[in-house]
């Protein structure tokens, strides 16, 4: 594993340079992405993850086995994480520990059980014979052992634990007969198991988290007020991912969202010329390996005539910003609430006369933009949502902000924020790259 991770370089000439004020920040060398990216490190990461990381979350769950049914075009989104992101005819996976210890077993049609056991994820592929049902023999297999709680990818508030559809729910309840009321959600264990990565993936999303930095500081750089579009800079970002050979983090047409004028939340880039004056907002994120994504954004002040730095007030607005979010940082530890690493960052808005932001300090990022995990939000609402009641756990990594907003002449809000990223450790949280502590200028001459 360790040669495998080596082996892929990930940029290491790129992370050569510690990142990333706009007085420092060097642009990313160009690398050439058939060879970057051609040794993937998912499936050893992925059989370390089951192994060594499901077993504590079937514990911590309190459930006895975990049954996931994998088949072809309209899969589970947990399939790419047990293994049956390949499934054409209905493969049915289980995962329990017995007096033995930890198992995985697989019950697949016979056509596609030596592709499957080749991987060596699984302990068994067991074969399931053309007209047989896998569904059935891991119901036959379940009863045989006297199973409990056994969990099932239903769930009305984690998508990614809600991949079993109404016909495949049916037919398992019929299978289980009587012994059906002893199905439960793996709500719970999805995320147990989702909101904690290796350090290898921590690793990988340091690469993505800088990359997205290096390309927004570029972005910045080809600006020319009065001219360039947010739109414009955002199709230069595209052409960034093209060539680095990396995908989006999250929808493609809301990565990147280029914000040159009042808030607009997250959505596409206009055609808004930007402006001397401007406060512009790039939030933008990448994926690395098909699998693991960063989210990151980066803020600018485009000069006007005859200045030379940010209006105090401005220069001001973003101080307050990145207070909050080193407030942010300072409160998540293991075994805080998401709700209380949102509170610390609040109060510092509060104090600063910052207007009220509706978006949470911060949220889970891996797998997806908006993964699995603790939210960070909640401190100013009368009921946070049960996710900014979760406790921080080490390796569970977070996209967090500070923010201050403020009532522009127009009316209008503008909110200025400090998107970095975080993994939180034994004792603490650290960042995945260098943060930003000034604002880019747009138009500032280069000597």
């Amino acid at each position: 594993m360790q040669k495998t991770l080596l082996s892929i370089g990930l940029l290491a000439s790129l992370w050569a340079c510690s990142p990333s004020t706009e007085s420092s920040h060097e642009p990313s060398q160009t690398v050439d992405s058939a060879t970057q990216w051609s040794s993937n490190p998912w499936p050893e990461i992925r059989k370390k993850r089951i192994n060594q990381l499901l077993p504590e979350a079937l514990k911590n769950a309190d459930v006895d086995v975990w049954l996931v049914l994998c088949r072809e075009n309209y899969n589970d989104p947990i399939a790419v994480h047990v293994g049956g992101e390949n499934a054409s005819g209905t493969a049915a996976f289980l995962f329990y520990t017995d007096d033995s210890g930890f198992h995985s077993l697989v019950f697949s049609p016979d056509g596609e059980a030596t592709a499957l056991d080749e991987l060596d994820i699984h302990e068994k592929v067991e074969r399931v014979p053309r007209g047989e049902s896998a569904l059935a023999k891991a119901v036959e297999f379940i009863q045989a052992k006297g199973f409990e709680n056994i969990a099932v990818n239903t769930s009305a508030n984690n998508e990614m634990a809600d991949g079993m559809t109404h016909s495949q729910y049916q037919e398992l309840a019929q299978l289980m007969g009587k012994e059906s009321s002893k199905l439960i959600s793996s709500e719970e264990l999805v995320y147990e198991w989702l909101s904690i990565k290796l350090p290898e993936e921590v690793e990988i999303m340091t690469k993505a988290a800088q990359l997205a930095s290096d390309f927004q500081h570029e972005a910045y750089a080809m600006i020319e007020p009065g001219k360039t579009t947010d739109a414009n800079v955002a199709k230069f970002l595209k052409a960034k991912m093209i060539e680095y050979g990396v995908t989006d983090a999250w929808h493609p047409d809301q990565n990147p969202n280029v914000n040159s004028g009042p808030d607009r939340g997250h959505s596409h880039a206009t055609d808004k010329v930007i402006q001397p004056g401007d406060v512009i907002q790039i939030d933008f994120g990448v994926k690395l390996y098909g699998i693991w994504v960063s989210d990151i954004q980066r803020f600018a002040y485009v000069l006007k005539e005859g200045e030379t730095e940010a209006p105090a007030d401005i220069q001001q607005y973003w101080e307050n910003g990145k207070a909050g979010s080193r407030a942010a940082l300072a409160a998540m530890k293991p075994g805080v609430k998401g709700e209380d690493v949102d509170r610390a960052q609040r109060d510092l808005m509060d104090a600063a006369g910052s207007l009220y932001v509706p978006w949470s300090t911060g949220h889970p990022v891996g797998y997806v933009a908006h993964d699995v995990g603790p939210n960070l939000g909640g401190a100013r609402l009368p009921q946070p949502r049960p996710a900014a009641q979760k406790l921080l756990k080490e390796g569970m990594v977070f996209a967090f902000d500070g923010f201050h907003c403020w009532k522009q002449p127009d009316g209008t809000e503008k909110t200025i924020s400090v998107e970095e990223m975080a993994v939180v450790t034994a004792d603490g949280a650290s960042y995945l790259i260098s943060p930003q502590e000034e604002l880019v200028l747009v138009g500032k001459s280069k000597k």
